[in-house]
């Protein structure tokens, strides 16, 4: 009897990215240029201006009675109201999907208010969700600052995992003096480099291969994330490009502690199995002695002597002083839900009769912690110019760009030339 695959086992995981807001729709139409296949891009904005200029396939105006085609004037909540206004454009468009990754720039007012309602439509239909997102420049001031935590700490209650790329670790990507330009392309590179890989995972027919269950067992309510991509050459190519997955200057902390992983290799056909066992190895001996490592290789010609390894890292342990503000969001915010994290003690109550007072309730064992994403150390310079639009913080009738924080810097470069 012969044996017939089932059609609709045959179809590719639907990968949808979704940028939200200003700085998410130009890493969306960034990422269009440079020629992504395999996924779905849409833009969601209040400004009607943006949605038009933009290049993804589909686009949605969020909340077109309340701001009739402008920008959230930089107001998170004017942002929120829009998504929620538009929520049923917002579930049509995410309609299909498997796998959405949000991308968004915190601390405007589109991108802050209304990523964590696409997030949360995403999750109700049970979609896997993946925000990444940016931090604004320290120069951007606390009030921004502040914004993009809260949104930060709204969106993660809301995504499956989450990836947090702070602007101010830009400036390490190089000894060398760093222009705007590539230091806004080094963020873009995450988002590109984790979803192709990803997608490739998925999609792609390889050796040892990988598929959706796998990716979404090791993201599915994961908390934050690492996403790394490394690539090496010549002899040490293994170590080096495992370093490189692992490790980079923009990396507040290790991987360490995560108790799940994805390992893809991808190779030239008579790749070594010790360089495999080598790069292998050396990514488990980072993460937590009892993590659930998947792992997968497949076989590129055009790569020759040429190793590259994609890592996905999730479910970190806690670790004290990272990026603490948004941890102190997330945790309040889940003591007024009634939902705090399941490893926290309860708080002692105080006896009936008079006694001392009741010592602090001792920290959550397994709080998530925010890592930061390991950045790719293969950085090309020959990538598209980033899409200028006009600065997002003006409240008028002006198009915003609530999200393209380094818009702020240029203008005032622009006054002083």
């Amino acid at each position: 009897m012969a044996f017939v695959l089932d059609e609709e086992m045959q179809n590719v995981t639907n990968i949808k990215v979704i940028g939200v807001g200003g700085g998410g729709g130009n890493a969306v139409n960034r990422m269009v240029e440079a020629g992504l296949n395999g996924v779905e891009f849409v833009a969601m904005n209040t400004d009607q201006q943006a949605l038009v200029n933009s290049k993804a396939t589909q686009k949605v105006q969020l909340g077109a009675k309340l701001t009739k085609g402008r920008g959230a004037g930089a107001d998170p909540e004017v942002g929120q109201r829009a998504a929620e206004e538009s929520k049923d454009e917002i579930a049509n468009a995410l309609k299909g999907a498997q796998m959405v990754f949000i991308t968004a720039g915190m601390g405007g007012g589109t991108g802050t208010g209304a990523a964590p309602v696409v997030a949360e439509t995403a999750h109700d239909l049970g979609i896997l969700t993946v925000g990444i997102v940016t931090k604004p420049f320290a120069f951007e001031g606390k009030r921004k600052m502040s914004m993009a935590e809260q949104g930060i700490a709204n969106l993660m209650m809301h995504v499956d995992s989450l990836i947090v790329i702070p602007n101010e670790r830009l400036k390490l990507i190089s000894q060398e003096k760093i222009t705007l330009m590539n230091a806004f392309e080094a963020a873009d590179n995450v988002l590109r480099q984790g979803v192709e890989s990803i997608s490739s995972l998925i999609n792609v027919p390889a050796f040892i291969n990988l598929d959706f269950a796998d990716v979404r067992s090791i993201m599915k309510d994961a908390g934050f994330a690492h996403m790394g991509v490394g690539v090496a050459k010549g002899a040490g190519k293994a170590e080096n490009a495992a370093k490189a997955a692992i490790s980079s200057p923009l990396l507040e902390t290790s991987i360490a502690g995560a108790r799940g992983v994805i390992i893809n290799i991808t190779s030239s056909p008579d790749i070594g199995l010790d360089d495999v066992e080598t790069a292998a190895s050396m990514i488990t001996q980072s993460a937590h002695p009892d993590a659930n490592i998947i792992w997968g290789t497949a076989f590129d010609e055009r790569l020759q002597d040429e190793m590259s390894i994609t890592v996905v890292a999730t479910g970190f342990e806690s670790t004290p002083g990272v990026d603490e503000p948004i941890q102190a969001v997330v945790n309040a915010q889940r003591a007024a839900a009634g939902a705090a994290p399941a490893a926290a003690p309860a708080a002692p109550r105080p006896a009936a009769a008079p006694a001392p007072a009741p010592a602090p309730a001792p920290a959550p064992a397994a709080d998530p912690v925010i890592p930061n994403p390991v950045f790719s150390n293969v950085f090309n310079p020959n990538v598209d110019t980033p899409v200028s639009t006009a600065p997002a913080a003006k409240e008028d009738d002006s198009n915003e760009d609530d999200g393209d924080y380094f818009n702020d810097l240029l203008s005032i470069l622009n006054k002083r030339s």
